[in-house]
């Protein structure tokens, strides 16, 4: 059986997510950035971190990618053009939201205080206020890729209600559509209950 460290106030929903709509058991251990239980599993501290029996991955990304990849399914066969594009728009979600995102959080209560740049929020809000009006031209149908569900879909939905949750603008329509209806997804329900 699977074990998730990590709370679900950061990246460790992703993971979580991911097993619910595999439809895979798992525990999980509602660990904190730093704490015992996330060293214990990383010794860096970071979270989320998967136990897969004795071995230990980590890094959001790896851990559904690795996920998907195992089980066959949420991903299109490596060696694939659609695998390409879905790996792109997995580096783009990393590039142009996530990365955004983690930058605005890190200056806004992670650095020590005299290391933060109060005001690099208001530039990171247009920078990604800029990434969102292109990456909703990325949206095929129910889901990034079509009629498919894949890895870039729980990365995209994580981020889009990240930046829901620290006010960033998503102002088109598309986008909220989309993370709805994302939300509305019956395993994304039984991940946000646990």
């Amino acid at each position: 059986m699977y074990e998730v460290i990590g709370n679900t106030q950061s990246r460790a929903f992703r993971v979580m997510w991911m097993l619910e709509e595999l439809g895979e058991e798992y525990t999980h251990t509602a660990a904190k950035p730093h704490s015992e239980e996330a060293k214990s599993a990383n010794p860096s501290g970071k979270i989320p971190a998967l136990r897969d029996g004795d071995d230990v991955i980590t890094d959001s990304t790896a851990i559904i990618t690795y996920l998907a990849d195992k089980h066959g399914k949420l991903t299109h066969p490596a060696g694939t053009i659609a695998r390409a594009r879905q790996d792109a728009l997995t580096h783009t979600i990393l590039d142009e939201m996530d990365s955004v995102l983690w930058v605005a959080t890190r200056h806004k209560f992670i650095l020590p205080e005299d290391r933060r740049v109060p005001d690099i929020g208001d530039a990171m809000k247009w920078e990604f206020s800029n990434h969102a009006a292109r990456f909703a031209d990325c949206i095929e149908g129910e889901f990034l890729m079509g009629d498919t569900m894949t890895v870039p879909d729980i990365l995209a939905t994580h981020c889009l209600n990240w930046a829901y949750g620290a006010k960033f603008p998503i102002e088109d329509q598309r986008l909220l559509d989309y993370a709805k209806r994302m939300r509305g997804r019956d395993a994304f329900k039984r991940a946000t209950a646990r």
